[in-house]
């Protein structure tokens, strides 16, 4: 009895939470509010009033669960749980302090950039979308960038997304090219778009008619939604039009091509977008889904792009986007892009490196190892040098640096400041004497000679003078090992 009890409990829950979730999604009427806000929601669902979790009624459902300790739930399992760090989630899981919390989700990214490690103490499994469409879980996608460039750079940003209304005033003179776009590649194709505006999303209903699409609008205030669902999903429709209404809980199969016109900067957001095309229909004879990218323009803010929905690496998920926009007019499947940019940006690295380190061999060439000098000079106090004071601890200053490589020591094996400081003097002072510089020494002894830096300038400099003058071989009469400098 007690087992019942608390599985009817739980069912309780689930319903409360689900009352919860339609209280804190995004704005499903589209116009005013961002994506990661969860604290406004559509006027109607379902022809039920809802409003935010703050304000709303939930005395009805009290007698469900105990409201003075909670400790009659061992175990919750939160849906879409993304949601579940806001403040009207927080307030039904606070209730419950001592339960075992399950946290189930597609897109773990929120809109206001605020980590669920917040709230979960560990990742208990992860399934990849790559891994899903590999195992036969999830529709193939192929992503169709689009040569249409949009401007979008006077777009502000708030809530860690792009304004929904300014998007919509930008949006609207590409409306038409946009439209162009989809008669080529759309006509025979089942497909659902995501837009900023319910005035946006119906304008582009209208002009879509006039490209011979037979095309369908719902937003949160849409009175036959029901219906034109039903005919959307029965074939009626070939192309649903909508305000960011139907990127949680809303499937359609058959859905083979998925059109974003809402450019977003969060992640989650985009994969849920997506997301309505990916379930697997091989009875309407669908074997991928389209994705419609666009060359965005936006100058300062990074846009989500189908890069986002399957590179982990953000090297990687550039790189992937470049190419997608060097093949623009042509679909490319997404598993093949990410495999072809994680080799490009392997290249990149190797040739990048190859460079770096041919640079580091010709820069040691022309440089004298601080320990080699220290050896040719024989100044033991460097050698032994023990750093007493703070500063001298440490590391060496980007000035001292320059002016060490200026003089031809190399800085990058000196410990501390107060090191290449002793150093820096001991050039000053052997400038001073008349002794050789680093250079010389690098020179002579690359060619055998030993201790030249006891040397005098003029000794070392005529001597090279002699090599020189001899096609920079050794004079016949010279053993540089036995040479002593005179």
């Amino acid at each position: 009895m007690k087992n019942a009890c608390k599985h009817l409990a739980l069912c309780t829950l689930t319903l409360i939470l689900c009352l919860a979730l339609a209280a804190c999604g995004s704005d499903n009427s589209g116009d005013s509010a961002d994506y990661g806000n969860d604290s406004t929601v559509p006027s109607t669902i379902d022809g039920f009033v809802k409003e935010s979790y703050d304000s709303y009624d939930y005395s009805a459902f009290e007698g469900y669960y105990l409201p003075d300790s909670g400790t009659d739930f061992d175990y919750l399992i939160i849906d879409e749980a993304h949601h579940c760090i806001s403040d009207s989630y927080q307030r039904v899981l606070q209730h419950f302090p001592h339960a075992h919390v399950l946290g189930v989700t597609a897109t773990p990214d929120r809109g206001d950039m605020r980590n669920l490690g917040v709230y979960f103490e560990s990742l208990a499994y992860e399934y990849t979308l790559p891994k899903a469409i590999k195992e036969g879980y999830l529709s193939p996608i192929k992503a169709l960038t689009i040569p249409l460039k949009i401007d979008m750079s006077s777009v502000s940003v708030q809530a860690g997304d792009f304004k929904a209304s300014e998007i919509g005033t930008a949006l609207d003179p590409y409306l038409q090219g946009i439209a162009e776009e989809m008669q080529k590649y759309c006509m025979d194709k089942k497909t659902v778009v995501f837009l900023p505006l319910v005035k946006t999303s119906q304008k582009f209903r209208d002009l879509l008619n006039q490209y011979g699409f037979r095309a369908a609008e719902v937003n949160g205030d849409s009175q036959d939604r029901a219906e034109i669902l039903k005919d959307f999903d029965a074939g009626k429709y070939n192309v649903l039009c909508n305000s960011m209404l139907l990127t949680e809980g809303w499937d359609c199969p058959s859905v083979n091509c998925i059109v974003v016109l809402r450019p977003t900067k969060v992640r989650s957001l985009y994969c849920q977008m997506v997301g309505r095309g990916t379930r697997l229909s091989p009875e309407t004879g669908k074997d991928h889904l389209l994705l419609l990218d666009f060359l965005w323009h936006t100058e300062r803010h990074e846009l989500c792009h189908p890069a986002s929905l399957i590179c982990e690496n953000e090297e990687v998920a550039q790189q992937m986007t470049e190419n997608l926009e060097k093949e623009a007019g042509m679909p490319v499947d997404l598993e093949e892009a990410e495999q072809k940019a994680s080799e490009d940006v392997v290249a990149q690295r190797e040739e990048a490196l190859a460079k770096q380190l041919a640079e580091m061999k010709k820069r040691k060439k022309k440089l004298v190892d601080p320990l080699q000098f220290e050896m040719s000079i024989q100044a033991e106090d460097l050698s032994s040098y023990v750093p007493s004071f703070g500063w001298e601890m440490g590391p060496p200053s980007e000035k001292q640096k320059k002016t060490l490589e200026k003089l031809g020591i190399m800085p990058d094996e000196i410990e501390n400041a107060g090191k290449a400081e002793k150093i820096l003097d001991r050039l000053s002072k052997r400038r001073t004497e008349g002794l050789t510089t680093p250079k010389q020494i690098r020179f002579l002894e690359s060619r055998g000679f030993e201790h030249v830096g006891t040397w005098q300038f003029e000794t070392a400099k005529n001597l090279i003078d002699r090599i020189a003058a001899n096609g920079w071989r050794i004079p016949m009469d010279i053993n540089p090992r036995e040479y002593k400098g005179a």
